[in-house]
């Protein structure tokens, strides 16, 4: 009997390998392929997220141990991938599947263009029964070596192919409590202990990541599974839904794509601190930013540009899209009426710093 009966529609599943699986396990692809097999026939598309490239790289250019140079990193993701993909290749395509390699880096989802040019092409790769096996483009991207993780990657691809459940794939049971037992279903209030300031001794990549990115999936509409990957059969039982891993159910209202990139994709350039009055108006959710509430200004940023809105205690309240830089911001700060004409003139009356469009409030 299926004791998440949501889980039974899933019609479109990502599921997110990490290297540890990969290094450790290779007859790991083979056994995913025959459950990604089982789940199309169920009419389901599934996209394969999967760390391993420098895992499986380092050893091959002569190295000792994994490096730490961010060229020797980059190197050993050149010499892996092919050894990655060509496991997939064999195992997928034992099974009457196509795999197609998809490597992307941060600054492809965060360019709106390169966002959809990569949207489309996840799209016509589903539609046409294969199955994209996305990976960071390590070579390239310094910054995702140094700091991104797969978790954050699969929740940004979640609005790209329109998923209704992501799989996190790690080596425990699930999210684990105090006494070291599975947590079934993950609570809001549960998930903002996890992620509070003092969980950081999980460590970069480790639950505190998974619990972060699947904050961020389930805002996009999906539901999202912590689950053990040496686990026969998991995400068929996901599917099927049994009780098996850690659910994190959707939360509240899911965001369009565009909103989704704006609070999640895009990296904040800088801060806005804003007065009582405004963080009210901002949770109502009606209202835009205008100069009268911001009291102060950190960060450097241009118009455009990701910014974060805070109120006087510190905590977020939202991020969005400003229409002004650093410097316009902090000269319109505090201002209306005669004041803020007298620095911007004319345009003074339309003046807003982060239209309501562009906002997306923090939950």
């Amino acid at each position: 009997m299926a004791v998440r009966p949501e889980l039974l529609k899933t019609r479109r599943l990502i599921v997110k390998i990490g290297s540890r699986t990969i290094a450790n396990d290779p007859d790991f692809p083979t056994r995913l392929a025959r459950q990604v097999a089982d789940l199309a026939q169920n009419k389901c598309g599934t996209v394969v997220v999967t760390s391993g490239a420098i895992a499986l790289g380092w050893n091959r250019l002569g190295y000792k141990a994994k490096p730490k140079e961010v060229g020797q990193l980059q190197a050993s993701a050149a010499a892996g991938q092919s050894v990655l993909m060509r496991r997939y290749d064999e195992a997928f395509g034992a099974v009457g599947l196509t795999p197609a390699q998809v490597l992307l880096s941060y600054a492809d989802l965060a360019d709106r263009e390169r966002l959809n040019n990569a949207r489309e092409a996840l799209g016509a790769l589903l539609d046409a029964n294969a199955v994209p096996i996305i990976n960071e483009n390590d070579t390239v991207a310094t910054d995702e070596i140094r700091f991104g993780d797969n978790d954050q990657l699969a929740s940004m691809v979640v609005p790209l192919v329109g998923a209704d459940l992501l799989v996190l794939l790690t080596d425990v049971e699930g999210v684990l409590d105090e006494n070291s037992q599975r947590i079934p279903i993950m609570t809001a209030e549960q998930q903002m202990v996890l992620l509070a300031p003092k969980a950081d001794r999980m460590g970069s990549g480790g639950m505190a990541s998974k619990v972060e990115a699947a904050r961020k999936a389930t805002r996009s509409g999906a539901s999202v599974v912590i689950a053990p990957a040496t686990r026969p059969g998991v995400l068929n039982e996901i599917v099927a839904g049994a009780d098996v891993g850690t659910l994190f159910p959707l939360l509240g209202p899911p965001l369009k794509a565009r909103k989704h990139w704006i609070a999640f994709t895009l990296r904040p350039k800088g801060s806005l601190l804003l007065d009582a009055g405004a963080v009210r108006a901002m949770r109502e959710g009606k209202s835009s930013l205008l100069p009268i509430g911001i009291v102060g200004v950190s960060g450097e940023f241009n118009a455009g540009d990701s910014v974060r809105l805070v109120g006087l205690d510190g905590i977020e309240v939202a991020r969005g899209l400003t229409r002004l830089g650093t410097a316009d911001v902090a000269r319109a700060a505090g201002k209306k009426g005669a004041e803020l004409s007298a620095s911007f003139g004319d345009t003074a009356l339309e003046l807003v710093v982060v239209h309501k469009d562009d906002l997306v409030l923090s939950l």
